[in-house]
């Protein structure tokens, strides 16, 4: 029965997808988070620090969260190249 199951192309199909499948789409969620701004900052106008009248403003998110972000995404955007190479090239590496 061990001869019906290819252990070894299981164990490497299982990685990809959990790489392909969850990680890609977690690396894409990181650098939406780190580019997301911090924390509210009251309005000018707000009379009290929990007042929610007038418009909310969102500070700026710090240069290093802009570096994250932007390594994420160019990762993101690296391994979805790379896929597409992969597919046009016939699926052969």
């Amino acid at each position: 029965m061990n001869g019906l199951i290819e252990w070894n192309a299981l164990g490497q199909v299982v990685v990809a997808g959990v790489i392909v499948g969850a990680g890609i789409p977690a690396l894409f969620a990181l650098g939406l988070r780190l580019v997301a701004g911090t924390s509210q900052v009251p309005a000018p106008g707000a009379q009290a620090p929990g007042d929610t009248r007038g418009p909310v403003v969102i500070s700026r998110p710090s240069p290093a969260r802009l570096v994250g972000a932007l390594l994420c995404f160019g990762t993101v955007v690296g391994a979805v190249a790379a896929g597409l190479v992969f597919l046009a090239a016939g699926g052969h590496s």
